[in-house]
């Protein structure tokens, strides 16, 4: 399904059919060939707009998946970067992304002035960290997060975060009422809501529960001060606004 590397429609029903944590074992393998990786002009978009904010010299990836933002940090951070997630799959596909500088294969060459990487298994809603980071980063993983779970993460990172640490993530705006876009996140997320109600365990990934006000609120209530940054680089709605913003939360 979407390309010949990407996972068959009965693996995508398998992984649908299982809990979180073992559905993203199950897609690990092929998760970069499927559309639920994050773009690259998102992350070129998202690096290019962090930097104005450096210096960095730590960076934590909350929720890394397959290491797309653990890329990012790389380019952003001077000393040490951690990648965390909750499932073994994925953390081995980043590993395998992103190897030691000694098990790097030749023709890949040596890494220039690239910070270490460290990969820890752990739930975002438990993090293991102490102040540690200069910055936080996510990308495409709060949908997993119920609404009632979203305060608890957020404070999550700001305990990894030292003073003056910020937490970045890029939001997009919500589509027209109508659209097509509209309808179809209306439909995954009914969808979803019924195998929910009818299947154990559950499967959490919602596109429609990540609200720009709750965010901001949430946010606050866990300590950080917050403010929005247009990603220019992807573009402007009819009405001038942008499609997608930068939210920067920062530990003051």
């Amino acid at each position: 399904m979407f390309t010949e590397q990407g996972p068959t429609v009965r693996e995508l029903a398998v992984q649908a059919l299982s809990s979180i944590e073992h559905g993203y074992d199950l897609l690990a393998p092929k998760f970069d060939h499927t559309p639920y990786r994050t773009p690259d002009r998102v992350l070129d978009a998202v690096t290019a707009e962090v930097r104005r904010l450096g210096p960095f010299d730590t960076g934590l990836d909350v929720c890394c998946g397959t290491g797309a933002g653990v890329g990012v940090l790389r380019r952003l951070c001077r000393e040490r970067v951690v990648g965390v997630d909750f499932s073994a799959g994925m953390l081995a596909e980043a590993r395998a992304a992103f190897p030691p500088e000694g098990e790097r294969p030749a023709e890949q060459g040596p890494a220039e002035e690239a910070p270490a990487v460290d990969w820890v298994r752990a739930d975002a809603r438990s993090l293991p960290f102490a102040p540690a980071f200069d910055l936080a980063l996510s990308f495409g993983a709060f949908g997993h997060f119920l609404p009632v779970e979203r305060f608890g993460l957020f404070a999550e990172v700001y305990g990894s975060l030292r003073p003056g640490g910020r937490f970045v993530f890029p939001i997009g705006a919500p589509p027209p009422v109508g659209s097509r876009a509209y309808w179809t996140l209306l439909g995954f997320d009914a969808a979803m809501r019924v195998r929910n109600a009818l299947w154990r365990p559950q499967f959490v990934m919602y596109y429609r529960t990540f609200r720009l006000g709750d965010v901001l609120e949430d946010l606050t209530r866990a300590g950080f001060t917050v403010r929005l940054m247009p990603l220019t680089e992807l573009g402007r709605r009819p009405d001038g606004s942008p499609r997608a913003r930068l939210v920067v939360a920062t530990r003051e």
